[in-house]
Parts: C-alpha cells; sequence; structure tokens
C-alpha cells in the first residue's frame, strides 16, 4: 500500500507506449490484490482482472448477475496495490451505452488502466462455452462510442471483444472488429479462436494491437509465447490461471486434513509463512511505522 511508486496516470501512459514496443505483453489474471503483488514480484508485464474470476470469487457463475460496483471495488482493490498496468473485464457494460459510459468513467477514477467490453447479449455467457448470443454491429458500435467518448485520460485504453466467431463465422466477426475499431476501440480481443490461422487472419485484417486470451480447457489451443509473438500478437492474458492454482492446491490441503487429521503431508505445497510475510513487505512496514513512532515526549508542556 505505501510502497508502490507510480499514479494512475503514469500507468496508463507506461502501457500505452509498451503496447507500441513490439514486445509481447503477459498478463496473468490476479484473484486478488495479494496475487497482484505475487505476478509484478516475478516480472510480469501487467495484471489481468477477469470477470469470470471476480464473480467466481462471490460464488456465482460468469453470467452477468455480478454488479458493475463490485467489479470496481474489487478492480481498484488489485489495482492500487502495483505499479502494473491493470486490464478489467467490464463484461456488456452493465447496460445500455450510457451506462457503459459510466462504468468507463468508474474504472478510470479507480486507477485502472485499461478495461475490456464484449458484444455479448445479457444474460451474458463464459466466452468459451456453447450457446452464446451477440447483439447486431449497430448495437455493440453504439457501446463502444460511449466508452470512448467517456474516457477523460487519453492513454486509457478500450479494448473491444468480439464474441461473434463462434455464432456468425471468422469473416462476419472481423467485419464486426472492425467497425468496433472504427467506433473508437484501441485494441481488440478476438474472443475463443478456433486455431492459429484463425488468429493469423484476425492479425493480418487489423491495424490495433490485439489480445490473445490463453484460458486452460477453452476453444483455443494454448499458444506460447514464442507462437504467440510470431502471429504479431501485442498481449496475451491468462484469465482464470491463478484461481484454479490456487483452490487446487486449496482443494488438496482439505481433502489431506479429512483424511490424516493434520496438515503435515501438505506442508510442503503451502507458501511458507516467511515467504507470505515478505511478499506483504512487513519488514517495510515495521520500518516504515518505526520512523514515525520512534520519539519520545518531552515534560515541557506545549504552548
Amino acid at each position: 500500500m505505501l510502497f508502490t511508486k507510480k499514479h494512475a496516470a503514469e500507468k496508463r501512459a507506461d502501457f500505452r507506449k509498451a503496447l507500441a514496443s513490439g514486445k509481447l505483453l503477459q498478463f496473468p489474471g490476479a484473484f486478488n490484490p495479494l496475487c497482484a503483488q505475487l505476478i509484478e514480484r516475478k516480472g510480469f508485464d501487467g495484471v489481468y482482472i477477469s470477470g469470470a474470476v471476480m464473480s467466481a470469487d462471490l460464488c456465482l457463475p460468469d453470467i452477468g448477475i455480478s454488479t458493475m460496483t463490485e467489479f470496481a471495488e474489487r478492480g481498484h482493490q488489485i489495482g492500487r496495490v502495483t505499479d502494473l498496468p491493470t486490464i478489467i473485464d467490464i463484461d456488456t457494460g452493465f447496460g445500455e451505452p450510457m451506462a457503459a459510459a459510466r462504468t468507463v468513467r468508474t474504472m478510470e477514477e479507480m486507477g485502472i488502466s485499461a478495461c475490456h467490453i464484449e458484444d455479448q447479449v445479457m444474460p451474458k455467457r463464459c466466452g468459451h462455452l456453447d450457446g452464446k448470443e451477440v447483439v447486431d454491429t449497430a448495437t455493440m458500435t453504439k457501446r463502444v462510442k460511449a466508452a470512448a467518448d467517456a474516457k477523460r485520460d487519453s492513454n486509457f485504453i478500450l479494448i473491444a471483444r468480439s464474441d461473434a466467431r463462434a455464432v456468425e463465422g471468422l469473416d462476419k466477426a472481423i467485419d464486426r472488429m472492425k467497425a468496433y475499431v472504427d467506433a473508437g476501440a484501441d485494441m481488440i480481443f478476438p474472443e475463443a479462436m478456433k486455431d492459429e490461422k484463425e488468429f493469423e487472419a484476425v492479425r493480418k485484417a487489423l491495424s490495433v494491437p490485439i489480445l490473445a486470451n490463453m484460458t486452460e480447457f477453452g476453444k483455443s489451443r494454448l499458444l506460447n509465447k514464442k507462437e504467440l509473438e510470431n502471429l504479431g500478437f501485442n498481449l496475451v492474458i491468462y484469465p482464470v490461471t491463478t484461481l484454479r492454482l490456487a483452490m487446487f492446491g486449496a482443494e488438496k490441503g482439505l481433502d489431506a486434513i479429512l483424511k490424516d487429521g493434520d496438515q503435515n503431508g501438505v506442508l510442503e505445497i503451502m507458501q511458507h509463512r516467511r515467504d507470505l510475510y515478505d511478499l506483504l513487505r512487513y519488514e517495510d512496514y515495521n520500518r516504515y511505522d518505526t520512523s514515525l513512532f520512534n520519539f519520545t515526549v518531552g515534560d515541557t508542556p506545549l504552548e
């Protein structure tokens, strides 16, 4: 909390520069602020805040029933602990175009660096599930334009996500993506591509930065960093990876307690107390606290 160095505008400016660097930026998902701190510590380029993860954290499915306020609060909590840029999922914008505009303004005020808005109907579905529906192109371009017009910081990145590939096919999805760029999107997020050829086709069709979603157990093969670089992508997200790892470990630990009656058999797969305290910067906080309260009160009364 006390030891981040960059304010939100700096993070956004740095992010926009990084997108133009030609380097593939890697943004793992953070399911809480502590995880965001770990992502920064490990040397990644940024932090992704997934709508599916925020919903799951509330024990809700990813169908658009979490609220804008809940997303904004968690986005602020995560973004404030790191000097890395943060991208947040805003689903379909939480309402009509005017609501999408309010959502973007709110996320900007919360210190977020970028957001993505999608072209699904409500109630929405996870992007890698079947049975999705998309709004018509005109409706989505209104969302994108309203969201773009709401930005006050020109370095805030507006990402338009299209789920149309699974509904209308690749060619029509690409036409949509072009329309979203014309409406003001700074970046495109083509969801649930079938294979590398489809990723390549999207890259060839668009001149703006493009985001790849490498989520586990989805429609797309998990491409590695080198493959995505060769395809010309600018950014990759790993949205649910850390939550899945954490929940799997928690499940195994709870099973061990039920079976063995104690945690001794799973200590080696736990984060050690010393590592947690190091990540939390206990010593830094202690030094700061000591610097404030290392005085004595004299006998002379204050005037």
